[in-house]
């Protein structure tokens, strides 16, 4: 693979070297802030990764021939789209003869990759649970933590209708494309949260979280089949381990429960020290959108979702010759 383009979303990233933004040696690759700078591109994906899906700019990109692998929630369950949001991005693949894909950590390779791979051992299947913790307490962003996730505010109303509706639309449409592969379609999706808040006032790397203000938090997704919980999905954040009340708090990563017939206890860990979490992280969420581009550009034009594309994983050659010395051929 070879990048084509960048798309910043402020101007003072625009017209700079993408290898400069990342860190990296100069790529040639100068940075745009036009987003018709892109559709002229004519690039084979476009890797469509914002905070909010812009559906006129997505079926802009899908309608001009370019794929897309996208880390924004909403398309992991095409049954469960709004139908008039569907018809539309399904008419857009079709003019452009191209393919979405939603896919990314979480959800994704958390909520669908590892439950269907762990769902393949079993005949019976009672429930399976799925834990994410994260230790943010080194995590130097200030702006995310307090402003977009509440850590350090009052606790009462930090889970309002408006954000539990944010979280079933972005976890639960991966929890019923399980279920839906283990022919269990889940009759609902029910979303709660709470709080526990910090014991005494505490320095953390985004700033002071003042006693009382909320330290942690936990989201919990229950899908139900058949009148009970199936599938579980747990995402549990902390700012710091010294609570009001005593939490069940693991290091950063993710534990999954599966009770069936062949039952098993799975722990998947982050071994990165805090404070290099921030660099690392990243690429949880990213690397798995990178690499499904090959199947992306290979699949039948429309929604493609987990079940529908074929098993993907990193082909790796490329960065073997560049740890070598060797420049990768350009494709």
């Amino acid at each position: 693979m070879t990048l084509a383009g960048v798309f910043v979303s402020g101007p003072a990233k625009a017209g700079r070297d993408a290898g400069e933004l990342c860190g990296t040696g100069p790529t040639g690759v100068v940075t745009t802030a036009d987003p018709g700078e892109i559709l002229r591109l004519r690039a084979d994906c476009v890797l469509y990764m914002p905070r909010a899906t812009d559906h006129d700019e997505l079926c802009a990109l899908l309608a001009s021939g370019a794929n897309v692998v996208t880390t924004a929630g909403g398309f992991h369950h095409p049954a469960g789209l709004d139908p008039a949001l569907r018809s539309r991005v399904e008419e857009a693949c079709g003019r452009g003869g191209t393919s979405l894909h939603a896919t990314g950590s979480s959800p994704g390779f958390i909520t669908e990759a590892v439950p269907l791979v762990l769902a393949s051992v079993q005949r019976r299947l009672e429930k399976l649970t799925i834990h994410e913790y994260a230790d943010l307490s080194r995590r130097n962003s200030p702006g995310l933590l307090f402003d977009v996730m509440g850590f350090g505010g009052p606790p009462d109303g930090a889970f309002d209708e408006d954000r539990l509706a944010h979280v079933r639309s972005g976890f639960g449409p991966s929890l019923r494309l399980v279920a839906d592969a283990l022919g269990l379609p889940l009759e609902s999706v029910e979303a709660r949260g709470r709080v526990a808040t910090a014991a005494r006032t505490t320095a953390i790397a985004a700033g002071v979280l003042q006693a009382g203000t909320v330290a942690a938090q936990r989201i919990t997704l229950s899908g139900r089949h058949a009148g009970r919980t199936l599938l579980e999905f747990n995402a549990t954040w902390y700012c710091t381990t010294d609570l009001d009340e005593a939490w069940d708090l693991r290091p950063t990563g993710w534990h999954l429960e599966v009770d069936g017939d062949t039952p098993l206890d799975v722990d998947m860990r982050f071994p990165v020290p805090l404070d290099r979490l921030a660099a690392v992280s990243p690429g949880y969420t990213a690397h798995r959108a990178v690499n499904a581009v090959p199947a992306v550009c290979a699949a039948a034009p429309g929604i493609r979702t987990t079940m529908d594309l074929p098993l993907f994983t990193a082909d790796l050659r490329a960065s073997a010759r560049t740890a070598q010395g060797v420049s990768p051929a350009p494709t």
